[in-house]
């Protein structure tokens, strides 16, 4: 048996609900640098989950000059809106959590935000003290999803594991999936709370699609992992 004891989740979509927070932030963002939102809506859309920085730099062609006040912006008006009382977890999504701590998981939140934000959210849920880790791009070297830099920051800075093959992932987007395949996770959860579908999760790598992350805890106890 394959005790997989190392569960990296996703943030916005998967644990917490976004609720289209992530689209009026990028569009009150655009809409500060003079910039027409839907022009670049829809690539918004199909990277959700990559690090927001990265998704700026595309837009701007490089420019990272502009790519950087793109972000700030972004993340100044994501966080109006969670200091706004915007936010709220997925439902059963703490009690998911609770239960794979109680099964003698390691659970660590991931997010492709910045830190600030990250903090901002997990603030604003009461949720400082749910998880032993949260990761953010910057902390695993810069490089969000689809990189698997975060998935394998969890896997060294826990040490709870011996092999990849041990970690499971979940996440709502299809670069979480990506990451988590790239990462070599034994289990990559897609679940249907967030920006893309079934589809979309299992053509990216999806070893299971739930309905939400509240399924994951069974899923894992009947597995026998």
């Amino acid at each position: 048996m394959t005790e997989r004891n190392l569960v990296v989740l996703d943030m916005a979509g998967t644990t917490v609900a976004d609720g289209g927070l992530v689209e009026r932030a990028f569009t009150a963002a655009a809409e500060r640098l003079g910039e027409d939102p839907a022009t670049m809506i829809d690539y918004v859309r199909a990277t959700m989950g990559e690090s927001k920085i990265s998704v700026f730099r595309h837009l701007f062609g490089g420019d990272e000059t502009r790519a950087r006040q793109a972000n700030l912006a972004f993340e100044e008006a994501y966080g109006e809106l969670v200091a706004g009382g915007l936010m709220a977890p997925v439902p059963g999504a703490a009690e998911a959590i609770a239960e794979l701590r109680r099964q003698g998981r390691t659970v660590v939140l991931t997010t492709g935000f910045a830190r600030v934000t990250q903090d901002a959210i997990l603030d604003a849920l009461g949720w400082r003290d749910l998880v032993e880790l949260t990761l953010c791009p910057a902390d695993a070297g810069g490089r969000g999803r689809p990189y698997p830099d975060m998935v394998l920051a969890a896997f060294l800075r826990t040490g709870v594991v011996d092999d990849v093959r041990q970690i499971v992932v979940a996440g709502d987007t299809s670069y979480d999936m990506l990451s988590g395949v790239r990462a070599g996770a034994g289990i990559v959860a897609g679940v249907r709370t967030g920006a893309h579908d079934e589809t979309a999760l299992r053509k990216h790598g999806a070893t299971h699609v739930l309905a939400s992350v509240a399924e994951l805890p069974a899923l894992l106890a009947e597995s026998g992992t």
